[in-house]
């Protein structure tokens, strides 16, 4: 039996407003979020990654800064038509999200025991001593030492890796049916990333919660993923299962950036493939396909005409016009660039 889906995200456009007039960060955004499941989304700076997770959750100033067009449906509800006291009830209750920068995310003047059970006492409705009992039993589920001195310490107080954990215990405390971790584990080295990629994976299997994993590096993808979404300048151009992204990837952008990844097979002297240029500016969207600049397969046709995200098989999407010639062999990609 196949999973339903929990979130559902159909033809969702962010527009920002802007001295140069309106800019379209997001342009026709679809796909699912099923019960269980941990959904990886994938891309460069500025394709989009976190503008569709903030999005989700209108975090942004909807009076002057952005607007809004399509649906999110959560548990049979529009999010983009609640009012807004609605969406207070849902945020860090039903749907929480782990922001990548815990420093400027946790509030410096309040301390982490403070910060934890507020969400405790407005959704839940503990007292001050039972929330600050479930602060203490938060932080010890993450790892965290010595919880009871912990929760009277301010965020300045703690190590990159502590904070981070404050923040995973922050975005737990009601037990969400969705989990938005945006880039977790940037800027922690290399045990502190893989001790928070394990608790993510352990949680997820005992809430049962469903959980957007928001990342540009494709070997946390691998290990923490079952499905992946791959996103370019507000679109996505790719999505499937994980073993077929990494067996079988038919968009170049995708090609490329597996290209791009380090192996441990590797000579010391390779010198890692690059992607030729950088994601254009929203102010200046190619009139075709918006990888076209700097793809090694595109023609007259790319540059002309954007392609829809076509189906390839039931569970295999791909945004491009060559992906046949791609999957068949007939075309290579072999612009590789020295760094």
């Amino acid at each position: 039996m196949s999973q339903q889906a929990i979130l559902e995200v159909k033809d969702l456009k962010t527009s920002f407003h802007t001295e140069r007039g309106s800019v379209t960060a997001l342009h026709g955004i679809n796909f699912q979020l099923k019960e269980g499941e941990i959904l990886g989304i994938v891309g460069e700076s500025g394709c989009g990654k976190s503008v569709t997770s903030q999005s989700i959750l209108r975090l942004y100033d909807e009076k002057y800064l952005v607007d809004y067009e399509g649906e999110i449906n959560f548990q049979g509800k529009n999010l983009l038509k609640l009012p807004m006291d609605k969406m207070q009830e849902i945020r860090g209750n039903d749907i929480s999200m782990i922001f990548q920068d815990p420093l400027s995310s946790l509030n410096p003047v309040y301390t982490i025991g403070f910060q934890i059970s507020e969400s405790l006492m407005i959704h839940q409705k503990l007292s001050k001593k039972e929330a600050t009992e479930k602060a203490i039993e938060l932080l010890r589920l993450t790892g965290i030492s010595a919880p009871e001195k912990r929760v009277k310490q301010y965020p300045h107080e703690l190590s990159g890796g502590m904070r981070q954990r404050v923040m995973i215990a922050m975005a737990l405390a009601c037990k969400p049916k969705v989990l938005i971790a945006d880039e977790p584990t940037t800027a922690l080295d290399v045990t502190i990333q893989a001790q928070i990629l394990d608790l993510i994976l352990q949680l997820n299997k005992e809430y049962k919660m469903s959980v957007m994993f928001i990342t540009h590096d494709l070997g946390v993808v691998a290990e923490v993923c079952t499905r992946v979404i791959v996103m370019y300048l507000g679109q996505i151009v790719e999505e499937t299962d994980v073993e077929t992204l990494f067996s079988k990837p038919l968009h170049p952008y995708t090609k490329g950036l597996m290209k791009s990844m380090p192996t441990l097979e590797g000579e010391r002297s390779e010198k890692l493939h690059v992607i030729e240029g950088a994601v254009p500016s929203l102010n200046n969207i190619p009139k075709g396909c918006r990888f076209a600049e700097r793809c090694p397969f595109a023609d007259e046709l790319c540059k002309e005409k954007p392609p829809e995200l076509m189906t390839h098989n039931d569970n295999h999407k791909v945004r491009c016009w060559h992906y046949e010639k791609i999957e068949k062999g007939e075309v290579a990609y072999d612009n590789t660039i020295n760094a």
